[in-house]
């Protein structure tokens, strides 16, 4: 260990917890890692990856994680590389030459890569040593940033018989370790946590109310000018209000976001890196795997959405040791926004039972394919949480995950096709010839017929995929593939669907509320008189902070009286059919169902959610005019109005 340790890595001695970690993992046991952001977490598998007999397999949930710890692992001669989305065909088939033949000591693949077949039954034939799972948090329904596929990577562990775990995670709650190490069978004493206190950090927390916060702001940023700074908001375009208005009082910034082109985000993100740009101000996780040392300024210009997500977000600043400020600016004003990010991932009722009722109308002993996009708009549940209420029927057991495909494929010849049938003979010419006569063709593309290929030459779907991809890795066509179809098979098909729903719906309620409960901790930590190095250290479990750090802002005496929001509007006195009344004309052209007071709530607090998407709620003037409300408060207004214009309809309906 040590010898590779200097040797490789060029670190004369192990950083806090790093040789128990690795010492547990080498031994043949399974292990996590919880430590805070930038105390070198990675180094847990890196290490071992290179003295264990075969593959380590890692997932990450980020593209921009994967790419930093490539790079690094190149710069240190490691055999490393990824599948990922971004690669060409030619790409991921050579680094499956490469794992198949050992030349791989590390293979870094995002969670949803297993939902394929095709890469499954290619893993299930290389020997894997250590199974890595990073940002390990994700597995915890209970923990921030929770992704439903992690639930099943236990069951992959046992799938392919890999021996051991090792969890990496810098925001983990007790409850969320205890969720973690249940999973993965890890024994107490290889949980190991090194503490989430930083002496290097000052937590500030100003109370500002929402229109003095650019100013105060403005103020604060100009006596740090040209030190690396990040701010986060919630909202994109509160990224673009923020950056224009530092640019403008002399303040290089750019804003950061996913609304945003890849490239440009990409460009931003590199000149951040060289220290040609200062000032990031950003709308979503910027900074996941960047190794940014000196940055010496985080400031949260809006409400974090948790205590762990604002944790992750300081732990970007001063990673090199040196002093670094980490600001909140807070109030209430935006609390309601945050809340309905939350109420808006809950299903409704109906949308579960739209899906439940998809899998009874499944024939027996067939499949049940859909389309996830398809599937959300005709259920009316956002993707985030549809991909949840999967995942939960696979865990009861009702349906199972068998593969994936793409529903339609395209091609444009590089090639003549009396040139490209040349290559080919006998039976295979035959298949091939069969292909391109059932291609419909357009001006350029064409667009592949399965069905009547099938009634051709009772071609296996399979097959012809396979003979595709072989035109193209030749170089013979273009391929495209479009429409993702998730393939399940029905494991329960007679299940009471009544039951089921009401169950499923309790689940999420109950998650929700727990989201809930997360906004208004985070709320309390900011409005504490207890030192908040200390407060944010006990809240993971941290026993061995000081009691006072001396350097935060309730150790300085200035406790945060966060000011109340803004007064509202009443909601007695909006008219609410001068703001719905549109939407319902819409929504009326594509059926006679009434819309729910759910759907209704949704598009007054600015909400998203695939049926608002689908009618154009955004064009609409009263989308998001009570987005200030509490939601539960607009939901129960919404359901009297409803009852007023519909006698007879339950106003909870």
């Amino acid at each position: 260990m040590q010898q590779t340790l200097e040797s490789v890595f060029g670190y004369p001695q192990f950083r806090p917890g790093q040789e128990a970690v690795i010492s547990a993992v080498l031994a043949g046991r399974s292990a996590a890692a919880i430590f805070p952001t930038g105390s070198g977490k990675s180094l847990c598998y890196q290490l071992p990856a290179l003295l264990l007999p075969h593959l380590t397999l890692v997932v990450s949930p980020l593209l921009a994680l994967m790419q930093d710890q490539l790079a690094y692992l190149t710069r240190h001669g490691i055999a490393a590389a990824s599948i990922d989305s971004a690669q060409s065909r030619e790409q991921t088939q050579s680094v499956m030459a490469q794992a198949r033949t050992g030349q791989l000591k590390i293979l870094m693949i995002s969670v949803e890569r297993l939902k394929n077949e095709r890469f499954r039954n290619f893993i299930a034939q290389v020997p894997i040593s250590l199974l890595v799972v990073d940002e390990a948090h994700c597995i915890s329904e209970w923990g921030h940033n929770f992704r439903p596929d992690y639930l099943k990577l236990p069951h992959y562990q046992r799938q392919f018989g890999i021996p051991q775990t090792l969890l990496l995670t810098a925001t983990a709650t007790p409850p969320v370790v205890a969720d973690m190490q249940t999973r993965f069978a890890i024994a107490a004493h290889d949980v190991v946590t090194t503490g989430f206190y930083r002496p290097n950090l000052h937590l500030l927390v100003e109370a500002v109310s929402g229109r003095d916060k650019l100013q105060r702001l403005l103020e604060w940023l100009s006596m740090r000018a040209n030190q690396p700074t990040i701010v986060y908001v919630t909202l994109q375009k509160t990224a673009e209000q923020v950056a224009r208005h530092l640019s403008q009082h002399g303040l290089g910034a750019h804003a950061y976001h996913a609304g945003m082109p890849h490239e440009q985000r990409e460009s931003i993100q590199k000149q951040f890196m060289a220290g040609r740009l200062n000032c990031i101000v950003a709308a979503i996780a910027f900074g996941m795997g960047i190794d940014k040392s000196d940055i010496r300024n985080v400031v949260h210009f809006d409400l974090p959405k948790s205590i762990e997500g604002y944790s992750q977000e300081i732990g970007r600043a001063g990673r090199d040791g040196l002093p670094s400020d980490c600001l909140a600016l807070a109030n209430r004003d935006s609390l309601q926004v945050l809340e309905n990010f939350v109420y808006g991932d809950t299903p409704e009722a109906g949308g579960i039972r739209c899906v439940l009722d998809e899998i009874l109308a499944v024939a027996p002993a067939k499949p049940w394919e859909l389309s996830l996009n398809a599937l959300s708009e005709q259920s009316n549940i956002r993707l985030l949480p549809l991909k949840t209420l999967l995942v939960q029927l696979e865990l009861r057991g009702i349906i199972a995950s068998r593969y994936a495909y793409f529903a339609e494929y395209r091609f444009k010849y590089l090639m003549e096709p009396e040139a490209l049938l040349a290559h080919f003979k006998g039976e295979r010419q035959q298949f091939v010839q069969a292909i391109l006569r059932c291609a419909r063709p357009a001006r350029t593309w064409c667009t592949l017929d399965f069905e009547a290929l099938y009634q051709t030459c009772q071609a296996e779907h399979s097959r012809v995929v396979t003979a595709l991809d072989y035109l193209a890795a030749q170089g013979w066509i273009e391929l495209e593939a479009k429409q993702m179809t998730e393939v399940y098979a029905v494991l329960a098909p007679g299940f009471d669907a009544q039951t089921l729903s009401l169950e499923l719906l309790a689940y999420f309620q109950a998650k929700e509320r727990s989201e809930i409960a997360r906004i208004h901790a985070m709320l309390a930590f900011f409005a504490g008189e207890q030192c908040l190095s200390q407060h944010l250290a006990a809240y993971f479990g941290d026993s061995a902070a000081p009691l006072q750090c001396g350097h935060c802002s309730v150790c300085h005496g200035q406790v945060a009286h966060l000011p109340a929001p803004a007064p509202r509007a009443a909601l007695a006195g909006q008219n609410f059919p001068a703001l719905c009344g549109d939407l319902m004309a819409r929504h009326r052209a594509l059926g006679p169902s009434p819309m729910s007071a759910d759907s209704l709530t949704r598009f007054l607090c600015g909400v998203a959610a695939p049926l608002l998407t689908q009618l154009k709620a955004r064009s609409l003037a009263g989308f998001a005019a009570l987005e200030n409300h509490p939601y539960a408060e607009v939901r129960q207004w919404v359901g009297q109005q409803l009852a007023n214009l519909e006698p007879g309809r339950p106003p909870t309906d």
